[in-house]
């Protein structure tokens, strides 16, 4: 979200409308980061109060525009630098992508799921056994592409636009 209160309800009615069970935030909920623009209707203090509301609903990592002060303003762990999350059998590293990337992967077995944010740039594919997936970014995408977010849907990963159009895919097999 980068602090946009904007993106912020779009995520949550893409939420909504695809019925999910879970969020999961790959970092910089609240700061938009000194090299970006200030993204549309930039209030982090209402995006925390907002995400509050989900706090149960929420898995979160922190990203490089997180720090402690925002932990303070929301009721959810953000300062872990990935979670381990486990879905149909398979195992999801879920992190921002600052410290580990699509070329410093994180120690992984074939088949699992590896899942970062930082770049804002949709990746979808499968590299050397493992799923490297980044859903681009809600608020400030880069490179051209659609404002986006991911979903986990029958076995598969979708990279979708606010609209709810794919962008890109993968078969989780």
């Amino acid at each position: 979200m980068h602090g946009s209160n904007y993106f912020l309800k779009k995520s949550l009615e893409a939420y909504e409308k695809e019925k999910a069970d879970y969020i999961l935030i790959l970092g910089d909920e609240l700061y938009h980061g000194p090299r970006n623009p200030l993204p549309l209707e930039y209030n982090p203090k209402e995006v925390a109060e907002t995400l509050n509301r989900y706090k149960d609903k929420i898995i979160a990592v922190r990203g490089n525009c997180d720090s402690e002060v925002d932990q303070m303003l929301l009721d959810y762990p953000i300062m872990g630098d990935y979670s381990t999350i486990f879905l149909n059998n398979k195992r999801i590293f879920a992190t921002h992508g600052h410290i580990y990337s699509e070329d410093k992967l994180p120690n992984l077995c074939e088949g699992d799921i590896f899942i970062y944010g930082h770049t804002h740039l949709p990746v979808a594919y499968k590299k050397e056994g493992i799923f490297i997936l980044n859903p681009g970014s809600i608020s400030l995408p880069k490179g051209g592409n659609l404002n986006s977010y991911g979903i986990f849907e029958n076995n598969c990963f979708y990279v979708k636009s606010l609209d709810g159009g794919t962008i890109k895919s993968v078969e989780l097999k």
